[in-house]
């Protein structure tokens, strides 16, 4: 979601295939074995064990056919190729229909590291695993089929739950604290510092609090939402999360715990 965008998403063929090229299979396997290094002891069991069932390959991009054969048995989900950046009414529509957009372009080399726009790996590595966890993808569905139906002023509230669940959320596990959120679980500098670091806040999960909660989209996250586990997403899909939108309105937001990018906070860049 978002206005502008230096990448442009692969069109696939008639066949549906998409026909990556050997560099870009050279960047997803080198983004693929790092990641997977750097998740290991912190990414949530339901997170590791859908990533079993997707068994995604590592020495090539892998096509979107190939995820929602898993998708599909497991959660009656599947992926959807898009362009690089969709709008609201879009992105709702999709995941209210159970499909889940995924721009199919793929960072380059140089922007290695950091990339702002969503791309292939941030959503089929970071998101597709949790989408064959039941409890998971009923959340995610109930949550597009709400955010369809929705005002414009509304679905700003809904998109900070969304970012500090599906985007940046955490569990407690044994005592200590497992990622769930895929904007987490795609970026190596994230994972590490959002399980490991004494500088985030951590909250418990309210989603009221969270609907207040500013965030900006281009540091590490000063503030987590812990969740006691993905159960709990599952039982707020079934409750008044519309009445929750109201109430954030009606007490207002929080204070943002971080500067404005470029000192204005007109820039798109916290919500």
């Amino acid at each position: 979601m978002g206005t502008a965008t230096k990448y442009v998403s692969k069109k696939p063929d008639e066949n549906g295939f998409i026909h990556w090229s050997e560099e870009e299979n050279r960047v997803w396997h080198d983004l693929v074995t790092r990641q997977l290094s750097v998740i290991e002891g912190r990414a949530c069991e339901e997170y590791i064990n859908g990533l079993r069932l997707l068994d995604l390959p590592r020495d090539r991009v892998p096509q979107l056919e190939e995820i929602n054969c898993v998708l599909r048995k497991t959660t009656g989900w599947e992926c959807v190729e898009v362009p690089a950046l969709i709008d609201f009414d879009r992105f709702f529509s999709l995941l209210a229909a159970k499909r889940f957009p995924v721009a199919t372009f793929l960072r380059r080399r140089e922007e290695f590291d950091y990339l702002q726009e969503p791309d292939f790996f941030h959503e089929v590595f970071g998101h597709c695993a949790m989408l064959t966890n039941p409890a998971f993808a009923e959340f995610t569905h109930i949550y597009g089929r709400l955010g369809y139906e929705a005002s414009k002023e509304d679905r700003v509230y809904l998109a900070r739950l969304y970012w500090f669940t599906v985007e940046f959320g955490l569990l407690r596990h044994n005592g200590g604290i497992r990622i769930y959120g895929g904007g987490i679980l795609s970026s190596p500098g994230e994972t590490e510092y959002a399980v490991t670091s004494d500088k985030p806040e951590y909250r418990e999960f309210d989603s009221v609090d969270i609907m207040r909660t500013p965030y900006r989209i281009d540091i590490m996250q000063p503030i987590y939402f812990v969740i006691d586990g993905i159960g709990q997403l599952y039982e707020l899909a079934r409750q008044d999360i519309m009445g929750m939108v109201q109430q954030a309105k009606s007490l207002g937001l929080h204070a943002p715990v971080f500067p404005p990018k470029n000192n204005k906070e007109t820039t798109g860049d916290y919500v």
